[in-house]
This record gives structure tokens, C-alpha cells and sequence, in this order.
């Protein structure tokens, strides 16, 4: 059963890319950091559609609690390629 769940804008590019290489697993306080305050049902959701990422991606959980980071990335449609690019544009441009 495939989760439905609005997936929020990040907060930052930075700080995606900082927390897609520095976390292999993502809890809570991590998608709070990525998306901003969320409610706790809604970071369930973005989590078990995480999780189904995970199922498909053949990845399992090493806490019981967090979400795989890249898995989940690839279920929010986040392409760390894209945001490089993005984030190394904004350098250039002098925005970062």
C-alpha cells in the first residue's frame, strides 16, 4: 500500500546536502531539520513512504526507528545531483 503524503519544501539547500552525506539514517529531529516544524503524523507519513522506498530499494533500518537517507530521498523525489547543482549555482552567483 502506497503511502500519500504532500512532501514539504526543504528549508535549505545547504542544509539538505549537508544531511544527506553526514546521516545514513534520518530520525525525526533530521526531516525536522530538512523541512521545518512538522506535525509528528505528517513525519510518520514522509517516514513509511521512506519505508516503502526502503522495501523496494532493499535497505533495512540499523536503529528500528530512522529511515534510510538516501532511500528517503529517492521517495521524496530530493535528487542530491540537482541540489548540488543548485547549491554550486547559488555559490557562483554569490547567494550562499
Amino acid at each position: 500500500m502506497a503511502s500519500n503524503v504532500r512532501i514539504p519544501m526543504v528549508t535549505s539547500i545547504e542544509k539538505a546536502i549537508y544531511i544527506y552525506y553526514s546521516r545514513i539514517e534520518m530520525g525525526n529531529k533530521d526531516i525536522t531539520e530538512l523541512f521545518g516544524d512538522l506535525s509528528s503524523a505528517t513525519i510518520s507519513r514522509l517516514k513509511q513512504k521512506a519505508r516503502e522506498q526502503m522495501a523496494i530499494d532493499s535497505v533495512q533500518s540499523w536503529t528500528g526507528y530512522g529511515v534510510s537517507t538516501e532511500s528517503a530521498y529517492r521517495a521524496w523525489g530530493l535528487n542530491i545531483a540537482d541540489l548540488e547543482k543548485r547549491y554550486s549555482k547559488l555559490k557562483e552567483l554569490h547567494l550562499m
